[in-house]
């Protein structure tokens, strides 16, 4: 009874006897008060993300004047990712220097967020990708593309992660488990595609090879997301009853339906904005149409991780449908403005996160095994030969187009690593803490021996491979640029900005006789019922727009402070 009353007396509401024992008997969970400082932390924490923003900010707009005085002073031969990279390592310095003296505490505002990469910048940087591919030859090498993307990185992960579990059991190395070794092999294969390309554009190589380089870098990135996501979720898993074979054939199915139920998602949202923006003409209101565009482009990634799919490789392939179906679906003014908007974001993504990775030098808290960096350096190289040299060899029976020795070694050097594996490290919820800090250091010090040595070794291995050309083929420094920002700002994709009527379509479809398997299928049945065929009032009414548009800009720019034209100091200036 004593009991009671004292149960009793502690109940909020006191009332009714039998409500009393109801409640004791069912506890209800009392509302929690409101705490006198909640509004307070509540106020320094959107303080804190302020200043977050600021600094991210602040790092962007650095890092974009660095890259600026690049292409200014002509530094062709510097890849503007080392550039920001060394940047980025100079400003932690100079902030561990600050917060060193008391001056300024910066620490949580240089901490890279995996959430904000996965979530803000990761999908532009991908979206972007897979919208700037030139889809002729992409579909054309389908086949050789996914063999070094799919098959390559398997071979990749496996030789890495197999390397680390057997050294690690030899007591060589740091002991770590099967699925741990794994996605770790996984998320360190994920290769760089942007000093690649610059390599084989400074080499003027065969444009076939050069898509088939670029195709498989981009889809890498994509797979070894995948991978990575197979092994973590195998580790959280309890799979201590299964055998070998049977874990390998989960892991398999796991990946498979990860793979093509991505990809199947993002090309159903691709064609759906192609038939919606087909029949739903927002071709007079760009804005309208242009913020259309940005909700399809954006939609299959949430979906995708919403039911527990990989939403990059689900947004992959919507850019891909999307700029080969939807893209032309659209007013000449949308087109340019969807194409250079995607890149701009896409550069400041891929700044933002080289900058803060050469932060996290400083910032990021490290475990340091000399013997564990040195053997994953070596068998991500050992890696990478294996992936490269034996697939080469056997697409040659199978290609026309035949992939040399020297390009298979370009292609071998230029395997560096980048954001992806330093952010996929950062995402791995690993036991221990100390497990955890050892892959994050080494995937730093691996993405930027990768990305400070090879990287700027590209302009000597040019010059050696240059010697050894003929005088015909030999190529001045000057006309050696590994500048991305500068040749993507200076080109309009003319394939993204190509209309044709009805009649036009159908001549150019017949003179084409070399059109073989999907691209056939395409130009004759799936391109016509995708995308819009233009009459010639559609394209008049697109030429007075932009016509309009860049009038009205030329006329306002020559319009002087009284709101005349200052047709005098313009033919001075001139």
């Amino acid at each position: 009874t004593a009991e009671f009353i004292r149960l009793r007396s502690c109940m909020v509401g006191q009332g009714d006897p039998l409500h009393t024992l109801g409640s004791l008997a069912t506890p209800k969970p009392t509302p929690k008060p409101i705490l006198p400082g909640a509004g307070v932390k509540a106020q320094e924490e959107e303080q804190s993300s302020g200043m977050t923003i600021f600094f991210s900010l602040l790092v962007i707009g650095i890092c974009i004047i660095l890259v600026h005085l690049l292409i200014k002073f002509k530094l062709h031969f510097l890849p503007e990712s080392v550039a920001v990279v060394s940047l980025g390592i100079l400003m932690g310095g100079f902030i561990k220097i600050i917060e060193f003296h008391e001056l300024a505490n910066w620490k949580e505002e240089e901490m890279f967020r995996p959430n904000m990469f996965f979530l803000l910048l990761l999908p532009p940087i991908i979206f972007e990708s897979g919208y700037s591919l030139h889809k002729g030859n992409f579909f054309q090498n389908i086949g050789s593309i996914t063999l070094f993307a799919v098959i390559g990185t398997a071979i990749s992960a496996f030789i890495v992660g197999g390397g680390i579990y057997f050294l690690g059991q030899a007591d060589v190395i740091y002991k770590m488990s099967m699925t741990d070794s794994f996605a770790f092999g996984s998320l360190i294969s994920a290769v760089d595609p942007v000093a690649t390309i610059a390599i084989f554009n400074a080499l003027n190589v065969d444009p076939v090879l050069n898509m088939l380089v670029f195709g498989e870098s981009i889809l890498n990135d994509a797979v070894s997301i995948v991978l990575t996501n197979t092994a973590e979720g195998f580790a959280r898993d309890d799979n201590s009853m299964v055998t070998g074979w049977e874990t390998f054939l989960q892991a398999l199915g796991y990946f498979l339906k990860m793979f093509f139920g991505s990809a199947a998602l993002g090309t159903l949202t691709g064609l759906i904005s192609a038939i919606f923006l087909k029949h739903f003409d927002l071709r007079k209101t760009p804005s309208l149409e242009f913020g259309m565009m940005i909700i399809f482009a954006y939609l299959p990634y949430g979906l995708a991780e919403g039911i527990k799919l990989s939403g990059i490789m689900s947004i992959l392939f919507s850019g891909i449908v999307m700029s080969h179906y939807t893209h032309h679906n659209l007013s000449p003014v949308t087109q340019i403005l969807m194409q250079q908007t995607l890149r701009s974001v896409a550069f400041m993504c891929e700044t933002c996160v080289f900058a803060f990775l050469g932060l996290s030098i400083f910032s990021f808290p490290h475990k340091f095994e000399l013997s564990f960096v040195i053997w994953c350096i070596v068998l991500v190289l050992v890696g990478r030969a294996v992936n490269i040299f034996p697939l080469s060899y056997l697409l040659n029976f199978f290609r026309d187009h035949k992939i040399t020795p020297k390009m298979m070694f370009i292609m071998w050097f230029s395997g560096l690593r980048g954001a992806i594996p330093y952010a996929l490290s950062l995402h791995l919820g690993l036991e221990p803490i100390e497990k955890r800090q050892l892959i994050g250091t080494t995937t730093i010090i691996i993405v930027l021996f990768t990305i400070l040595l090879l990287g700027s070794g590209t302009m000597p291995l040019i010059r050696i491979m240059d010697n050894e050309e003929s005088q015909s083929r030999r190529k001045s420094k000057k006309d050696i640029n590994l500048s991305k920002t500068e040749k993507m700002g200076n080109a309009l994709e003319l394939e993204h900005l190509s209309e044709l009527t009805e009649e036009e379509y159908e001549a150019q479809i017949f003179q084409r006789r070399d059109l073989k398997g999907f691209m056939w299928l395409d130009a004759k049945y799936l391109n016509p019922f995708f995308t819009r065929r233009l009459t010639q009032e559609d394209l008049l009414h697109g030429r007075i727009q932009m016509k309009t548009l860049t009038n009205k800009w030329y006329e306002e720019v020559r319009q002087g402070p009284s709101g005349s034209e200052d047709i005098e100091d313009e033919n001075e200036l001139l």
